[in-house]
């Protein structure tokens, strides 16, 4: 025994034990016929051969020779029967499972929908769960499409819907998922040899659901989800044990972007060091300061690497924080990051030297085992020093600015005292000036004023007689301590106003640059309005902005601690910032960042304005053409009847029997072909105005074809042309539809087809059905249509390639077209093989044939 399954009572023990839970394995494929029930079979005569009580609780070969040969030397579990819609259908007796009690269970399709009935789950993952708590193993198989979070994406791959799902977090908690993967190739030459479906399905299957493109793509989804299910069990094993050090299971490599211009330069090293290893991972981020407009910030230079990133196939990231070096190197650690590349220093030398150890160095320290590149380009060192407006200086020189004031003339004082006699009182006094300096460039000007008191008491008690006291009785030396005093303080204001000065030139540019991107980004309508908002919350280091109709209340005078900031972005348009506090500076700029966002919102109504313009532009059209149509088309057949009948009332001519029957007979089809038009125009119009009412039930294709082939009246001369030959009808199951409708779209369809077809080509009708839908191809061989004008074949009153103008108005794909979209079904033009045009008329198959039925067979109907 393999001892997985449960946890059995000892004897001698008391009460029993609660069963341990039992383990799923599950055969994940990314496609119906890669093997998937194979491979389970497979697997349970391997622990069948290693002793474990196995049993079949439900597969379903779907008459595979090969795959029903692997049941022999297995024991397989009855299937219970329920009643329901007038039909029986097979299902897993869970009841009788529960009794059995195996050590391991095979349980096929986890996806599929139970027949409903008192006391039975919907869906069979909750039989297994069910299964799963008494303590039996559970060995399933899952198609990808059925995936709760991946079914919409597989439904606009494929064009397939899907009703059975399962919940990610399901499977995701399964012992063991395992991968069935088989080349899209090879999945159809297994087709094709007739492995998978029975032969009549072949052909519609291989040209739809299993086409390589779609097939491609369902394998990289599959790959994708299971390597995310990777990732997810390595993070919790990672938190459980409490492992903070990166895991280098594969190359993330993560690049810091400034929005500087070296930043493409950095995207493409790190993009070449992911390549590196198969699998690697590019991840681009870059850091928003949360104290407003991030210095030398170009925010159209970070959208162009946004979309460079997005090319090589990496994720972009924006993170806020105030320190970042700490933010760069905390956002790698989550992504158990391998590698971090920045670019070197902007920063002059004398900048670095003033201000201290730049970004780089710092994430190099904190780095630990994160590999850090410093990327040379060729902006390094030819950068500016942009502080921010909100304050002048950086907490760091704040605190050093102080201490500088107070350390470095008496360091200097002691230096000088062991230089005694070397220098005079002049150059000492110099030397302390040029202290005061240097604090002034570190602190500004209130550490550079501590610092000139503090240099000129210094040299009053040291280096001026009488050594060692304060000569403060004596005139000349208390006046020659007040010039230094006053000239180092000058001095030292004149540095701190002129670093001023060059930062707020350097604010006044990052400001323009920002307004300036901004603005082109609107005239361009490179942004819509919801990227704006969010353009504006990051730049601004905001909480969140909104934009409001009318101005809200902020709860001014005695509202809630964080009260919302409310700017004025239009007439009817306000934007309500909520997070830090801003300065008056910064409002200056975000009232110029609401007026953009104002001038978004009106081009936003100016663009729906002109959309509620286009629809009576499309219906005076309409009304025109129509206008013109009538005045023709409707006069041909009226003109032949009021001819053919004015005859007939001549009393001054005698007909004979046979031409009375035959102007009678050309009245009768006259007058036919006008209602024929009149119904087609009534049709269109109830169409337009949404006033058609459907009866929508189930139909089939033998019910509604003949009649309307009849009601062409071939054999008339109204549609002289080829025969038309209707095959595998009674081959697809009923479909939903409305009947009368439905008949009109047939009749309208292939009339057009006969129009088209030489008369010695008959005009083909074929029906085959693929994943709860029904596909109707009416093929001819005529002159078909070039495909640039396709979409406009289905306008009302176009008459591509009509060789007789007469014959209608030009409605009869429009209609087509608009009765089958309104029964929830498309009509799509394809080339017929060896020339001419073919109708896809495709609806669903009526709900009540699809109770019960295996998820594998859903994806081969067709």
């Amino acid at each position: 025994m393999n001892g997985t399954a449960q946890a059995r009572p000892t004897a001698g023990s008391g009460a029993p034990a609660l069963p341990a839970r039992g383990k799923l394995k599950v055969f994940l494929g990314a496609a119906p016929g890669v093997g998937k029930t194979y491979r389970m079979l497979d697997e349970a005569h391997r622990r069948a051969e290693r002793g474990a009580d196995v049993v079949a609780g439900f597969v379903e070969c779907h008459g595979r020779r090969h795959t029903v040969a692997m049941l022999d030397g297995l024991e397989s579990l009855p299937r219970a029967e329920y009643e329901y819609l007038g039909g029986r259908h097979p299902e897993l007796d869970r009841e009788e499972l529960l009794a059995r009690r195996p050590q391991v269970v095979l349980i096929d399709e986890l996806a599929h929908r139970n027949v409903p009935g008192d006391g039975r789950h919907p869906k069979r993952w909750q039989d297994v769960e069910d299964i799963l708590a008494a303590g039996i193993d559970v060995v399933t198989t899952l198609g990808i499409q059925h995936l709760e979070s991946l079914s919409d994406v597989v439904e606009k791959i494929t064009g397939v819907p899907r009703r059975e799902t399962v919940p990610d977090d399901f499977v995701r908690r399964a012992h063991e998922i395992e991968l069935v993967d088989l080349p899209p190739e090879g999945l159809r030459r297994r087709m094709a040899h007739g492995n998978v479906y029975p032969p009549e399905r072949i052909d519609a299957s291989l040209a739809n659901y299993f086409r390589p493109g779609n097939l491609i793509a369902l394998r990289e989804l599959a790959l994708l989800w299971l390597a995310g299910r990777v990732d997810e069990a390595l993070h919790k094993y990672r938190t459980e044990h409490g492992i903070d050090g990166v895991w280098e299971t594969r190359e993330r490599v993560v690049v810091a972007l400034t929005g500087g211009p070296e930043g493409e330069t950095l995207i493409r090293r790190a993009a070449r060091i992911a390549g590196r290893s198969a699998g690697g991972e590019l991840l681009a981020v870059h850091v928003t300061r949360s104290d407003g407009l991030a210095a030398g910030v170009s925010h159209a230079a970070l959208a162009g690497q946004r979309a460079l990133v997005e090319d090589l196939g990496g994720s972009y990231h924006s993170v806020v924080g105030d320190e970042v070096p700490t933010a760069l190197v905390d956002f790698a650690t989550a992504e158990n990051a391998t590698q971090l590349v920045l670019g070197t220093s902007r920063r002059r030398r004398l900048e670095r030297f003033l201000t201290g150890r730049g970004i780089g160095e710092t994430v190099v320290a904190l780095s630990e085992d994160i590999d850090v590149h410093m990327v040379t380009h060729e902006r390094a060192g030819h950068g500016r020093l942009l502080p921010s407006r909100r304050r002048t200086l950086p907490t760091s020189r704040l605190v050093a600015g102080p201490v500088a004031a107070l350390l470095l003339p008496l360091l200097l004082a002691l230096a000088l005292d062991r230089m005694r006699g070397t220098l005079n009182l002049t150059s000492e006094a110099l030397l302390f000036l040029v202290a005061v300096v240097g604090v002034a460039c570190i602190g500004g000007m209130a550490s550079a004023l501590v610092a000139a008191v503090t240099a000129a008491l210094l040299l009053n008690h040291w280096f001026m007689p009488p050594i060692g006291g304060l000569a403060l009785g004596d005139p000349d030396s208390v006046l020659a301590l007040v010039v230094f005093a006053v000239v180092a303080a000058t001095v030292a204001a004149a540095a701190d106003r002129s670093l001023r000065l060059s930062r707020r030139a350097a604010r006044a540019t990052a400001e323009a640059e920002t307004m300036s991107s901004l603005a082109g980004s609107i005239v361009r309508g490179d942004h819509t309005i919801p990227a704006l908002l969010e353009r504006t919350r990051e730049t601004f280091g905001m909480e969140s902005v909104d934009l409001a109709a009318a101005a809200p209340d902020t709860g001014a005078g005695g509202g809630g601690p964080d009260p919302a900031l409310v700017v004025a972005a239009g007439p009817e348009a306000h934007l309500v910032l909520r997070g830090r506090a801003l300065p008056s500076s910064e409002r200056r700029v975000l009232a110029a960042f609401a007026a953009h966002v104002g001038a978004a919102v009106e081009r936003a109504r100016l663009a729906e304005a002109a959309a509620e313009v286009e629809p009576i532009k499309a219906a005076d059209r309409l009304r025109t053409a129509l206008l013109r149509a009538v005045s023709h088309d409707l006069r041909t057949p009226l003109a032949g009847a009021l001819a053919s009948i004015s005859s007939l009332r001549n009393e001054d001519v005698a007909f004979s029997a046979e031409d009375r029957a035959e102007l009678l007979a050309s009245a009768e089809v006259s007058l036919n072909r006008l209602n024929h038009l009149v119904e087609n125009l009534l049709d269109l119009s109830r169409l337009q105005a949404g006033a058609l009412t459907l009866e929508l039930r189930a139909t089939t294709l033998e019910e509604v074809l003949p009649t309307a082939l009849d009601s062409l009246d071939l054999r008339s001369g109204d549609l002289p042309g080829p025969a038309v030959d209707v095959q595998n009808l009674e081959a697809v199951p009923a479909l939903r539809a409305d009947p009368p409708l439905l008949e009109r779209v047939l009749a309208n369809l292939v009339g057009n087809a006969v129009r088209h077809a030489p008369a010695d080509r008959p005009v083909l009708v074929t029906a085959s059905a693929l994943a709860g839908r029904v596909e109707v191809r009416i093929a001819d061989r005529g002159p078909g249509i070039d495909p640039a004008d396709r979409e406009r074949a289905f306008e009302p009153f176009q008459r591509l390639g009509d060789r007789d103008n007469t014959a209608g108005l030009g409605l009869g794909l429009a209609l087509a077209r608009g009765l089958t979209e309104a029964m929830e079904g498309t009509l799509t033009p394809e080339d017929t093989p060896g020339g001419g045009l073919t109708m896809v008329l495709s609806l669903p198959v009526a709900p009540d044939t699809g109770a019960g039925t295996g998820t594998d067979a859903d994806a081969g109907r067709l």
